[in-house]
């Protein structure tokens, strides 16, 4: 492979999207750029700024949306500029529409192969226990009332083009779905192309 390339992994919250970034990108032989992790510092001096933990809270999301998925993004464009492969790990809610995924191949395209981009679906009573067992303070306000977190889910798949993996199945399983897919699209992996 002569180019890196970047696959960035999307989904709702507790799909476990930072459980299949950690188990890809040593296959891989990428970078994980995490948004929580990047941005999560500074998200949480905004956050105790204005009182809210929720980062779905309109009074958080509105203000760091923007600038967190920039960063994001910026950290993608001088890893694959230095040859480093990434997997990004994000909600990627916006980015899944046409226009949202056309721009982002368009910031990231320049630099690789061109990304690809992985959505993990999960049934609602299944993405429900998942934020339980998790226990994130992230996650409170959705745990009071699940219903209504449920209910702020967009269940659809993207409009963007996409590998869709059911995130029950085993991160084993996940992986092995991801690299082929990539190695379907021409890029050498494990020797494979």
């Amino acid at each position: 492979m002569s180019r890196p390339w970047a696959v960035l992994i999307g989904g709702a919250p507790a799909t476990g999207k930072s459980t299949l970034a950690a188990a890809l990108a040593p296959r891989l032989g990428a970078a994980v750029l995490d948004l929580d992790v990047a941005t999560g510092p500074l998200t949480r001096v905004v956050s105790d700024l204005l009182g809210v933990a929720d980062l779905s809270d309109p009074r958080i999301a509105g203000r760091t949306r923007a600038p967190r998925y920039d960063t994001l993004l910026a950290l993608a464009e001088d890893n694959l500029r230095a040859g480093t492969p990434v997997v990004l790990v994000a909600p990627f809610t916006a980015e899944r529409s046409v226009d949202g995924w056309t721009a982002v191949a368009g910031r990231l395209s320049a630099q690789d192969a061109g990304p690809v981009l992985v959505w993990l679906h999960l049934p609602a009573d299944r993405l429900v226990d998942r934020l339980i067992r998790r226990d994130a303070v992230r996650d409170t306000a959705k745990m009071q009332d699940p219903a209504g977190f449920l209910a702020t889910i967009d269940g659809d798949p993207p409009a963007a083009p996409h590998l869709a993996l059911d995130a029950t199945a085993p991160v084993t399983e996940l992986v092995e779905r991801v690299v082929a897919h990539l190695v379907q699209r021409g890029l050498a992996i494990d020797g494979r192309a």
